[in-house]
């Protein structure tokens, strides 16, 4: 920490550990690696006996596996703790401002849909007012009444410009499912989160879909 730092400033300072390849059990880890590494290369298991000196070997892996855990965790720990609190603190600058955002667009979006609306109604008054004189026109022969049209307001405008910004509309294509069984197959998407649980809990069969075992090692290292 600089000298003359503020006590707010040394709070809000945080120290941690970097370059883990200088650590000297790092160092020991990645040794024992390249050890194990080797000795897997050259094993070989070709009876029961071959399997034991196997399974020590696993067994001196799954121990190692959790040694290199239990170290990266030493110094991801405190970083992703540091992290997620500053993720929090700027969620809630974040957040109210998405909020004002979000109620800001609503409005002039409800604001142009109801002049749409209003448009779309004028027009369509215009139109059955036009609609009945030319009705009466062929059954009488003349309009009794003048048809009285609607003026219709120009729509808002796509485009606004002010001294500080300027807004522009766009049009995004929406989509939503209305008849799953008419939708072609190549738009169709396995849930394979799902269908991996079913597996496991052991359900025996799905339609179109394979189920079957693949033997694998359970390693537990004596304690």
């Amino acid at each position: 920490m600089e000298e003359g730092a503020t006590g707010m400033e040394a709070a809000a300072t945080a120290v941690i550990r970097v370059d883990p390849g200088a650590d000297r059990v790092v160092v020991a880890l990645r040794n024992e690696v390249a050890h194990l590494l080797g000795w897997a290369k050259t094993l070989e298991v070709r009876d029961v006996e071959g399997m034991k000196r196997a399974t020590d070997d696993l067994t001196l892996l799954a121990t190692l596996k959790r040694a290199i855990e239990d170290k990266r965790k030493e110094y991801i720990g405190p970083v992703n703790d540091h992290v997620k609190a500053i993720n929090e603190s700027f969620k809630s600058l974040a957040v109210p401002l998405e909020d004002a955002d979000r109620i800001t667009r609503g409005k002039i979006l409800a604001y142009r849909s109801e002049e749409e609306r209003k448009i779309r109604e004028a027009e369509e008054i215009n139109r059955l007012r036009e609609e009945a004189a030319r009705r009466e026109m062929e059954l009488k022969g003349e309009i009794t009444e003048p048809v009285g049209i609607v003026e219709v307001a120009p729509p808002p405008p796509s485009r606004v410009q002010t001294e500080v910004g300027s807004l522009g509309t766009t049009k995004t294509r929406k989509w939503e499912v209305e008849d799953i069984t008419k939708i072609p197959p190549e738009y169709l998407v396995v849930d394979a989160a799902r269908v991996g649980r079913v597996v496991r809990a052991g359900i025996p069969s799905i339609p179109g879909i394979r189920i079957w075992e693949e033997e694998g090692l359970r390693v537990t290292p004596m304690r």
